[in-house]
């Protein structure tokens, strides 16, 4: 009779068949296999996490000389734009007082949840790679896609408030509290539609493209460079004014607006902001819930569709 060799193929294969399988997939999310279960895998993974956040940065950057500046120079392009075409060409600066706070406050948002989404729904086919080889929680992706584009957010973040001192107008006021929900809702509301629509992409290959449009259509339906109090005087009907103030984008755009521009305290502004927001984030966590679902559900086949 034979007898197994340290390191042979029989002795590798006696330690795989120990080893617990790991069932992957399914539509329990409030059971240890299910929601349960994979935050508590994406604690365990934290590490890795970690790792991924930095890979992307550092990718994205890789043989630049001017590396992480890079990632202001959209933001600060796009101000400039705004503020020479729309601002002094256009005219709509007039009304509307420290205009390029105003437009970077909103550029600042609106960037991070394009940045989340975006980046988000094409994580899992731009790690295909590591999906394909070696089990992490899946959910990592389209998280280490969300960490990278909060990096990217708290420089921009930096220069909106050297912004604000050189303008003479530092947000030192009891409305800087607003960063907290409106920081909140982006996060919540791009994770939410990272991990749903990044799931559908695997599937079904043109769901990146078509985030970027819609991107784009919900950047110029929020009030980034125009302000609301223009969109109020526009719209006569008091209820389709109501569902464009409660989309939770615009209301963090203005609840940033409200943090950091501090000379639109005068401009009218929604009522009950915080109210709106707070019943916004409880939708948005609802809609993380439904969307993680579907992604446990989709993500057993995600190899096999890679």
């Amino acid at each position: 009779m034979s007898v197994a060799q340290p390191g042979s193929a029989s002795e590798r294969y006696t330690r795989l068949s120990a080893l617990p399988l790991r069932e992957v997939g399914g539509l329990r999310p409030f059971t240890p296999q299910g929601f349960v279960g994979s935050i508590r895998d994406i604690l365990a993974h934290r590490e890795m996490l970690d790792l991924l956040v930095k890979r992307d940065l550092k990718s994205r950057y890789k043989d630049s000389a001017l590396g992480f500046l890079w990632s202001l120079a959209r933001p600060l392009v796009q101000l400039l734009i705004y503020f020479v075409v729309l601002g002094q060409f256009i005219g709509a600066a007039r009304g509307i007082p420290d205009f390029a706070i105003f437009i970077f406050s909103g550029l600042t948002a609106m960037g991070l949840f394009t940045e989340i989404a975006v980046g988000g729904t094409g994580s899992i086919l731009a790690n295909a790679g590591l999906v394909k080889k070696v089990y992490v929680p899946r959910e990592l992706f389209p998280l280490a896609s969300t960490g990278s584009a909060l990096f990217n957010f708290g420089v921009q973040l930096l220069v909106l408030l050297v912004a604000t001192v050189v303008a003479g107008k530092p947000p030192i006021h009891l409305q800087l509290a607003y960063v907290v929900p409106s920081l909140a809702l982006i996060i919540v509301y791009g994770l939410a539609f990272a991990l749903l629509l990044g799931a559908l992409n695997v599937y079904l290959r043109d769901v990146q493209y078509l985030v970027e449009v819609a991107t784009m259509l919900l950047f110029w339906a929020s009030p980034v460079v125009y302000a609301w109090s223009m969109v109020k005087g526009l719209i006569k009907h008091p209820w389709i004014l109501e569902i464009y103030t409660n989309n939770p984008l615009t209301l963090a755009v203005i609840g940033f607006q409200k943090a950091f521009w501090v000379a639109g305290d005068t401009l009218p502004q929604p009522d009950d902001l915080l109210l709106r927001q707070i019943i916004a984030l409880v939708v948005g966590l609802i809609l993380l819930v439904l969307g993680h679902r579907v992604f446990l559900r989709l993500q057993g086949n995600f190899a096999q569709e890679l």
